[in-house]
């Protein structure tokens, strides 16, 4: 790849958008947008217009953190129910948003996942090379396993999404909106008693937003004896667009 190439890197989460803008391997630019209260109805979709128009790139990388997905074991390919088998998971609108399949060979999985279809059509207008992934399969690439029981769980602004592996199997993937921290202290406790996880045999990985989640991560070592941060997203360093 050409060094001086323009790079932009999108991040779509639930309610907002992060891009960086690259070059010669540095960060040039970054910034978040989220949607609060006071915010517009289409927010998110000017944002990503005037980034897409700042300026000349030579590639795009979108990762897609929406939580309208669903994983699925490397090789299925009956796409046609994508839409079907993401349904059971979240509320879809063929009308308006775009199936996309992601896999990963790391893990043997796929993930199928739904892309709102305004924003696709904005980035793909450009006419410049566009890599698409899910979140869910970036993490899951970044992840060292060492066969033991873990969690890992990935920390944005008012969301995360974590995997439960064992023995280089994904035993369950979840991306949930986190308006809580003790709702989802309890939920990750739930799911530990579902899969049989013991709390005290199980190493806990946390990676992304760590610093603006330092309370859901003070009341998880209540409970928890192994548990290690992996990675803290500071300005310019995003742990999904490192």
């Amino acid at each position: 790849m050409n060094c001086n190439m323009n790079l932009l890197h999108l991040l779509f989460t639930k309610d907002g958008l992060i891009y960086q803008i690259a070059k010669n391997k540095s960060i040039l630019e970054e910034k978040s947008f989220f949607v609060n209260e006071e915010s517009p109805e289409n927010f998110i979709s000017e944002k990503l217009e005037e980034v897409l128009l700042k300026q000349r790139y030579d590639e795009i990388s979108v990762i897609s953190a929406l939580n309208h997905f669903t994983l699925m074991p490397e090789g299925f390919n009956d796409h046609e129910s994508g839409y079907e088998l993401i349904a059971y998971n979240a509320p879809v609108d063929k009308e308006n948003e775009e199936l996309m399949l992601s896999v990963n060979k790391k893990f043997k999985v796929q993930f199928y996942y739904t892309f709102p279809k305004n924003f696709y059509k904005k980035i793909k207008d450009l006419s410049v090379p566009v890599k698409f992934n899910f979140s869910g399969e970036k993490f899951l690439n970044s992840i060292n396993h060492k066969n033991s029981k873990e969690i890992h769980i990935n920390l944005y602004h008012n969301q995360c999404e974590f995997f439960a592996i064992f023995n280089k199997k994904i035993i369950l993937y979840n991306n949930l909106d986190v308006n809580s921290e003790v709702d989802f202290l309890y939920f990750v406790m739930f799911t530990l008693s579902k899969i049989g996880f013991g709390i005290n045999e199980t190493q806990f990985y946390v990676y992304g937003e760590t610093t603006e989640n330092e309370t859901f991560i003070s009341e998880l070592q209540k409970f928890v004896k192994n548990l290690k941060v992996v990675f803290d997203n500071i300005p310019n360093k995003n742990f999904l667009l490192a």
